[in-house]
């Protein structure tokens, strides 16, 4: 079945992608899935792999730390690397490097040596989030890059619906090391099927990864409001996936939790994404804003004590936060213009990977002192600050579109 009309055309008159954009599509959502399902379950199951080897709530937080930290380190220097390299290439690396040190996990449960391995993983993440998203945006027309974005997103989504919960319960239930070998396994065979696979051409909608003739400053102005709404409200997701297994009691309740907030995500992005390409980009930001904000604050008064009401308070916040990514990613993409698609995906992602890494480590750090329903509830009122430049990025965008 098709994903894009064959005979849509956008407003310039051109055709919908073609054959060979949609199949260069479907492979990267195949390609994501394998990828994603290494990176979603370590984001609960290295954390507590850390506590098993007798870390305290620093060091458990510092792991996902760790990997989101050099994650935005090699992020930053993607704009030479795809234009050097190009995002296929490129993809299957860091899909190498995302899966084999996670082979070395088993070796030992010493924080030094998780943090080592989770390090090199992180670089992997890194590339593959910015080289995949970059591809979205080239492989499809922009009168369809709210649907493509969507359907990137369950890509990425899916595999923490089903993995990030399970990732838990299959630890507890067969042991660390055979979760270890199955994600390992699950990225480095995903990234031979970008090589194999993959066209080495562009689609004709695409356009060239890299930015145009403006000045660095230039390019990235644009893009600061919407990745200042990512990098707030992700910095919640971090506390989340690090600190919901510790804070809720009982076996259940937290793979319910990770399970809902997960899937709250996916049909936030895909919601949204149909929702942008009928009605117009950037009027999800304020709605995604304050879901997210009400979301955390429901799971700081629900943490440990109200399993059912913490799993509705991620519910919100998953579906809030779900149609944030799909609606600021779709405006970088518009922003920065048809030579800047690099640009935006590297923004975006570093927005997102700097404050899941910042957010989980802040949590750890908070909930030694305020213990985890207190980190959770000053990420509520970090979020509600935000609304105010949501509120003016939304109307910006409206005013926008308006102008002949």
């Amino acid at each position: 079945m098709s994903f894009f009309p064959p005979r849509h055309r956008n407003r310039g008159g051109n055709h919908a992608p073609g054959p060979l954009a949609e199949r260069g599509f479907l492979l990267l959502l195949v390609t994501t899935l394998g990828m994603f399902a290494n990176h979603a379950p370590l984001l609960s199951v290295v954390p507590l792999w850390s506590a098993e080897g007798g870390s305290g709530h620093g060091g458990v937080g510092a792991t996902t730390g760790v990997t989101m930290a050099t994650t935005v380190g090699i992020q930053l220097c993607m704009g030479p690397l795809l234009r050097r390299f190009g995002p296929y290439r490129l993809l299957a690396a860091g899909g190498l490097l995302l899966g084999v040190p996670t082979f070395g996990y088993p070796l030992s449960a010493d924080l030094a040596w998780v943090l080592s391995v989770s390090a090199v993983r992180g670089l992997g993440f890194g590339i593959i989030t910015v080289a995949g998203s970059a591809l979205v945006a080239e492989l499809t027309t922009p009168a369809q890059r709210g649907r493509a974005v969507g359907w990137y997103g369950i890509a990425v989504g899916l595999p923490q619906v089903v993995f990030l919960p399970l990732g838990v319960w299959a630890a507890e239930s067969f042991g660390f090391t055979m979760v270890f070998l199955v994600t390992g396994a699950s990225s480095a065979l995903a990234a031979p099927l970008v090589v194999a696979g993959m066209p080495r051409r562009r689609a004709g909608g695409g356009t060239p990864l890299r930015g145009g003739p403006r000045s660095a400053a230039g390019r990235l102005r644009p893009l600061a409001a919407p990745g200042t709404l990512m990098v707030v409200s992700a910095c919640a997701l971090g506390g989340i996936t690090s600190f919901l297994p510790l804070a809720l009691e009982g076996a259940a309740a937290a793979p319910a939790a990770l399970f809902t907030l997960s899937a709250a995500m996916i049909a936030g992005r895909w919601a949204a994404g149909a929702w942008s390409d009928r009605t117009g980009m950037g009027r999800l930001l304020v709605p995604g804003t304050v879901m997210c904000a009400a979301g955390m604050g429901g799971l700081a008064a629900a943490a440990a004590a109200l399993p059912v009401p913490a799993v509705a308070a991620a519910a919100l916040y998953g579906f809030g936060f779900g149609a944030l990514q799909n609606d600021t990613l779709v405006v970088m993409f518009h922003r920065a213009g048809p030579r800047g698609h690099g640009t935006a995906s590297a923004v975006w992602n570093i927005a997102f990977d700097a404050g899941t890494g910042v957010g989980s480590v802040s949590a750890g750090v908070l909930a030694q002192t305020v213990e985890i329903p207190g980190a959770y509830s000053v990420a509520a009122v970090l979020i509600t600050a935000a609304v105010p430049l949501a509120w003016n990025d939304a109307r910006r965008e409206r005013d926008t579109a308006r102008t002949p």
